[in-house]
């Protein structure tokens, strides 16, 4: 098939290097958002997926937004057979998605119709899946409602990250991406409608949705420093500044008791005290500096005794 590829972040690129590597279809161009400001000096800066294109040689194209006149003329003229999406980061409208004859077909991270929407991978963190996975469904008008394809399944194991369960599936999700556009090539493959029970919703995580209330079970900020990793990143406050998590904590179930956000220093470590269980700190990192060690950033700041996070 004649493929026009449609994502933006890092995590589409295994989708795409997967669709160039086959040689049943041909992705003739990318579908990426706008160059966007990056780094400290704010210089506009091409998508992760629009750079692989680059590399490649592959026409890039990058409207404003999908429904822009001049856009949906050259997506005619390319006539795809398929658009594969991963990530792209924009509403697909009905003057592009019947552009192609086989429709535009989104990798999602998740097991529709559980966590539809924008965040799919942190709200299974969040809520203590054990088990997630990926999807591929014909977009349509609804959210991440559409037929689907495939499904592959991933455990989420006790210490991921969101960053670390969303990139191995961008792996895996490739390999079902590419095996969906086969079938759908040789025409042994059907969208299955999606139950209408089951449904959750994913949208996306705010920086204040990422606040650590200290008064919460162990168990639940746990799941929030690993959901939020690594963005937007768990955050407290310590002495009135910002306080990021920015590694995973351990439960400890063998210490004395402390107060909600009250810490507790040892010579290696750096235990706070939550609405159950005490917690261990992992990687911090404070306002304006890298991510460091909790007990290297303890040392530093010469915590004393009863100071707590989150005031």
């Amino acid at each position: 098939m004649r493929l026009v590829f449609a994502g933006t972040p890092e995590v589409a690129v295994p989708a795409l290097d997967a669709l160039l590597a086959s040689d049943r279809h041909e992705v003739v161009a990318v579908v990426t958002r706008p160059d966007a400001p990056a780094g400290r000096g704010r210089k506009l800066v091409a998508s992760p997926v629009a750079q692989r294109a680059e590399q490649a040689g592959i026409e890039i194209l990058k409207p404003a937004r999908p429904s822009e006149p001049e856009f949906l003329a050259r997506l005619a003229e390319l006539a795809p057979d398929c658009c594969p999406v991963v990530a792209y980061g924009a509403l697909i409208r009905p003057g592009a998605l019947e552009i192609p004859e086989l429709g535009w077909v989104n990798l999602h991270f998740s097991l529709l119709p559980a966590w539809r929407g924008a965040a799919p991978v942190q709200h299974a963190v969040l809520a203590g899946d054990e088990v997630t996975g990926a999807s591929t469904f014909l977009i349509e008008q609804g959210l991440d409602s559409g037929p689907v394809f495939g499904v592959i399944t991933e455990e989420i194991r006790p210490s991921d990250t969101s960053g670390e369960l969303l990139t191995r599936l961008s792996h895996s999700g490739a390999r079902l991406l590419a095996a969906t556009m086969d079938g759908l090539a040789d025409g042994s493959l059907y969208g299955v409608p999606q139950p209408a029970e089951g449904v959750t919703l994913a949208p996306k995580i705010n920086v204040e949705d990422a606040r650590i209330e200290w008064n919460h079970p162990a168990l639940r900020i746990d799941r929030l420093v690993r959901g939020c990793a690594p963005a937007p990143g768990a955050w407290t406050t310590f002495r009135g500044e910002r306080l990021k998590l920015s590694g995973p904590v351990r439960l400890v179930t063998d210490a004395a008791e402390l107060a909600p956000g009250e810490l507790a220093v040892g010579k290696n470590s750096v235990r706070a005290g939550t609405g159950s269980h005490e917690i261990e700190l992992g990687e911090v990192q404070p306002q304006g500096k890298k991510p460091m060690r909790a007990a290297d950033w303890a040392r530093g700041v010469r915590i004393e005794s009863g100071e707590r996070l989150g005031l």
